[in-house]
């Protein structure tokens, strides 16, 4: 086991775990830490390019949940007061006054850092994503390959 490796699996589509994923991410890596974020279910959502794209050879059901789900980081809601998506604008509005990063530009930051941003490839098989969906840069791997790296890591974090 090493001291310097890090893993979050991130299964919440909350911009507020996101946030506190993105936060412990980058600050781990400032330190000089290498970090997997293992992205899963709804965790997923994070990673989805803003704007549709084409795809082909999806079921009825995964275009339902492509449709459904979240593009990217700008319509996440708060896991608490969410308040029809006032609570998101609030906290922004708060964020911005103490200058915090945005949730983009800590997930911008992480990948600057090389943080390793990992989609699950059943997840993306369930939900029918695929790859020229999601971010530019983005890992795959399936639950053998992260359970690999977390074994090699002295924190494991579940958001």
């Amino acid at each position: 086991m090493s001291t310097n490796k890090k893993t979050i699996i991130m299964f919440s589509d909350d911009f507020d775990r996101a946030m506190a994923s993105l936060i412990i991410a980058n600050g781990a890596a400032a330190m000089g830490d290498e970090v997997t974020i293992f992205f899963t279910f709804w965790g997923l959502e994070i990673l989805r390019k803003a704007k549709k794209v084409q795809t082909k050879g999806k079921s009825l059901l995964q275009k339902m949940f492509g449709m459904m789900m979240h593009k990217g980081t700008r319509k996440l809601g708060l896991s608490k007061m969410n308040f029809g998506g006032i609570g998101v604008r609030l906290m922004k509005v708060c964020m911005k006054k103490t200058g915090a990063m945005s949730l983009e530009e800590l997930l911008t930051s992480a990948q600057e850092q090389g943080v390793k941003l990992v989609a699950c490839t059943l997840t993306m098989d369930i939900l029918g994503f695929r790859k020229e969906e999601l971010l530019d840069g983005v890992e795959f791997m399936g639950v053998a390959g992260y359970l690999a790296v977390a074994d090699e890591a002295n924190v494991n974090l579940f958001i």
